[in-house]
């Protein structure tokens, strides 16, 4: 076995796998830009070396760099993660020039399956079903929007190296063509150093069920279940799941049974993952195959108890899989939720900045584990697993020059019920602060009606949030467990400001208890009947929820019982009550007294400034053009620029017709959160 190796690659990623080797009694060494000096995949390695300037294609994409670091610290084999060098034909020749094993595939499969063109047309001459599509170069934005109507609208631009969402544009139309065209063949230049282009039919309604495939280097492969992967943001995904609600049983053997026939035919040997488009009768078409470790793989290995990233080790060691089909049993259920640094609350755009709060809720373990072949025990009946793969810590920070992921929170149960379930508390659990993230939006997913169903594709998001993410609007039985909380909570509050204050001895008679707790737009009268054991909340209509927790003023998470159920809540202080956010739902909850409450039904509103006339920068970003100039009138849905984040081009339009007085920035400058970048007359 390998004595040392090295990761050529960052953040969660890079963490996960040194997990593994350190399991495996396997030195690891850390490669880190400036920007990573002090990331945790440096401090969990055994040795870090330092590889250039923050930009990846200065640095963790430069193979003679990492070359240079593999020599430096005798590393014997290479795990190259995902993204960067992961998929690279020439990185993987370089290191076996050079006496190292790569641990991932040949690069005669890299090359065969990596580029997305080449692997279509071998697809297709095994008779595999592929999305139809054009499977050339395509030399500029006229041949792309005349082969776009040659395929018919909608239609997919889809960089040929790409990954991750990286140089993907849907369009809908020859204008979108032509402008999806150029940003695609740019953010692939910048990504992955590759600009081709192809363009396929962008199929509607459909789901993305990926298998995952394992095979070595003496001929033998096997699938490990599907992947559901349906819930995706432009093009990234978001929630994965295995194994997929919408499946059965023959065709995931079909489909599993094509993946690994697939893989043999261009001599693959390591861990991948055959990509499908799935119509709601079942047909399944071949779009893609990821020749490395998937993002989403840990739900793979809750619900298989295989250590994937062990088995990429060993295939890269020279040895046989000790694993066979027959072996391969999906246990229970397993969810993924990829907490992102992106707003919700601004059409999902980057955030960077630094953790000035990071507490992930605590990992746990259940379930069925396979070892060598063979099954370790069952899974503890009702017991879930809650499990967070992550390259960031409290008080690091999150930079603009990489993917925006923070981490990935993964449950798993013995059910889907009970997996979704235990993620919402686990979202709810989860602490972030100093940055903008998907957290909200990640819990509304969980409550979703059509998630919780199973019925949902590709286009669930663009379709259930068509004007962005405005928040979550909490039911009337939800409101109401979270005021009789809320006024449980700040009547301890009061009882420690008057022990304190030094009021009185007997704090019972300064704490009322009759209190009206206000949130989202409503008021819920209770009363409050305190003893040792919490508190029994009375409402106005009689009903009675009683109230248990170990909270106390400060702690910024409280996890409350109300008759029997969990409730978790991160609170924050405010004037009269507090800034609970739970199930998605940011919460200005006031509790007052009876009195109170009525004189502030007298106090004015607060209306927020008029910046109806500003185009505000969204995000930190570079501004790569500006579109328009002074004096120009332009139209509703016009380009005005385009700023660059985290990897992404992100285009401005105008959201109605207007005249430019004042442009106040150019390309090249970068610019905060709510720069104004064009003024408007």
């Amino acid at each position: 076995m390998f004595k040392k190796i090295l990761i050529a690659n960052r953040g969660e990623i890079a963490c996960r796998v040194i997990k593994t080797a350190k399991k495996m009694g396997i030195e690891t060494v850390a490669i880190y830009s400036d920007a990573d000096k002090h990331a945790l995949h440096v401090a969990m390695a055994d040795e870090a070396v330092h590889i250039g300037p923050p930009p990846a294609n200065q640095s963790y994409i430069v193979i003679d760099k990492v070359m240079d670091a593999i020599k430096q610290t005798g590393a014997e084999a290479v795990h190259p993660g995902y993204g960067f060098l992961s998929e690279n034909a020439k990185f993987a020749e370089a290191l076996d020039a050079a006496g190292v094993a790569f641990i991932g595939p040949p690069k005669g499969a890299i090359e065969a399956m990596g580029d997305k063109i080449t692997s279509k047309k071998i697809a297709q001459e095994a008779d595999v079903s592929t999305v139809p599509g054009y499977m050339g170069l395509i030399e500029d934005a006229d041949e792309a929007v005349k082969i776009s109507n040659e395929i018919g609208y909608p239609v997919m631009i889809k960089a040929s190296a790409g990954g991750g969402g990286k140089g993907m544009r849907i369009a809908w139309n020859d204008e979108e063509a032509r402008e999806g065209f150029q940003s695609s063949k740019n953010e692939a230049a910048n990504s992955f150093g590759d600009d081709r282009i192809f363009i396929e039919k962008f199929v509607t309604q459909p789901r993305h069920i990926e298998i995952q495939v394992l095979c070595d280097a003496h001929g033998n492969g096997i699938y490990l279940g599907e992947r559901e992967c349906s819930i995706q943001r432009r093009n990234q995904k978001v929630v994965e799941e295995a194994p997929s609600p919408f499946l059965d049983e023959e065709t995931r053997k079909a489909m599993g049974e094509q993946a690994v026939a697939l893989a043999k035919a261009v001599g693959y040997a390591s861990a991948g993952t055959v990509e499908f488009i799935v119509d709601g009768e079942k047909n399944f078409y071949f779009l893609e195959m990821n020749t490395r470790l998937q993002v989403e793989h840990p739900v793979t290995e809750l619900i298989t108890g295989v250590d994937l990233v062990e088995q990429m080790i060993r295939v890269a060691n020279g040895e046989e899989l000790t694993i066979t089909q027959d072996d391969v049993t999906l246990t229970g259920w397993a969810i993924e939720n990829r907490l992102y640094a992106e707003d919700p609350y601004r059409n999902f755009l980057p955030s960077i900045g630094r953790l000035t709060r990071y507490r992930p809720p605590e990992e746990t373990a259940a379930g069925p584990l396979l070892i060598n072949g063979k099954w370790q025990g069952d899974a503890p009946e009702g017991e879930t697993a809650v499990r967070n793969d992550t390259g960031v810590f409290e008080g690091g920070e999150i930079s603009m020059y990489y993917d925006p992921m923070i981490a990935k929170l993964c449950t798993w149960a013995p059910t889907r019920d009970e997996a979704i379930e235990a993620m919402r508390i686990a979202l709810d659990s989860f602490e972030v602060e100093g940055i903008g993230h998907n957290l909200p939006f990640l819990a509304a997913v969980m409550d979703h009606p059509k998630f919780v169903s199973g019925d949902m594709t590709t286009a669930f998001i663009a379709e259930e949030y068509p004007d962005g993410f405005e928040g979550v609007t909490l039911s009337d039985p939800s409101l109401k467990q979270i005021a009789a909380a809320a006024a449980a909570m700040y009547r301890v509050t009061e009882i420690r400001r008057t022990r304190v204050s030094g009021r009185m001895d007997n704090h019972e008679r300064v704490v009322g208890t009759d209190w009206v707790v206000s949130l989202q737009g409503k008021d819920f009268p209770v009363h409050i009947d305190a003893d040792r054991g919490g508190a029994t909340v009375t409402h106005d209509d009689g009903s009675v929820q009683r109230v248990s927790s170990d909270w106390t003023p400060g702690d910024q998470l409280a996890e409350i019982d109300i008759d029997g159920e969990p409730l978790v809540l991160k609170v924050g202080k405010i004037t009269n009550g507090f800034r609970i956010r739970s199930r998605g739902a940011d919460l200005k909850v006031h509790v007052r007294t009876p009195r109170a409450h009525e004189l502030a039904q007298l106090m004015p509103e607060k209306l927020p400034p008029d910046t109806s006339k500003m185009l505000l920068c969204p995000m930190p970003g570079l501004v790569v053009k500006i579109d328009v100039e002074v004096g120009q009138e332009v139209q509703e849905g016009q380009a005005l620029c385009t700023i660059e984040a985290m990897k992404m081009e992100n285009i401005l339009r105008a959201e109605k017709q207007g005249v430019v007085s004042k442009v106040n920035a150019g390309p090249g400058d970068s610019l905060a959160v709510d720069e104004v970048i064009i003024e408007f007359e």
